[in-house]
């Protein structure tokens, strides 16, 4: 396992995927939570099981896979639906994201989280990926097609900007061009070296 863990965190429509993809790019190991919270709900799995016995099997496509825009908008109307899910899925992408950790054999390794605040035991650093709320909801408006009540409502349900950027070693404001965040990235990437040669 690398010895530097640096976390990433972010509201929807951030950037923390272009982000954490430039740093993959620079051969860096990613553990993603978004990536892991797909993993441990495959067809077939028990937890996917558990989650469509608790909301329904209309949760589920017509391939038994997840619904995901279903679902998201029912834990984002009502907060009993999401914590319920929150503890479901909790334990199962902690697990599998530690064992991405453990494998990690870069210099350093980047911990992708949701939105949360919440401190992780395995995380040096904190790095927040920034930018204004009206530019999230573009993002995610163009990304996936959600609707506006939908993206406002996941955005109050999320910590306030001021509460990530708080716990922030680190900040990206990405709220420019694509050249802009490469840069960004690529002098951040120099410091975590530094940091791991210095350790």
């Amino acid at each position: 396992m690398s010895r530097l863990i640096i976390g990433i965190t972010g509201g929807i429509g951030s950037g923390k995927t272009a982000v954490s993809n430039r740093f993959a790019a620079l051969g860096i190991t990613i553990a993603d939570a978004d990536l892991a919270a797909r993993a441990v709900v495959q067809p077939g799995s028990k937890l996917l099981g558990d989650i469509a016995a608790h909301f329904g099997q209309d949760i589920l496509t017509d391939t038994g896979a997840l619904n995901r825009p279903k679902l998201r908008g029912i834990v984002f109307a009502d907060i009993d639906a999401r914590r319920f899910l929150e503890r479901a899925t909790h334990g199962p992408i902690m697990d599998q994201l530690h064992l991405e950790l453990v494998a990690a054999t870069s210099p350093y390794a980047m911990l992708v989280l949701s939105a949360g605040t919440g401190q992780n035991p395995l995380i040096n650093r904190m790095l927040v990926v920034d930018a204004p709320v009206e530019l999230q909801q573009a993002r995610v408006l163009k990304r996936d097609g959600s609707n506006l009540e939908t993206i406002n409502q996941i955005i109050k349900a999320q910590p306030a900007r001021r509460e990530r950027l708080a716990l922030a070693d680190d900040i990206i404001e990405n709220n420019g061009s694509e050249q802009a965040l490469d840069g960004k990235v690529a002098a951040l990437h120099q410091f975590y070296l530094d940091l791991t040669r210095h350790d």
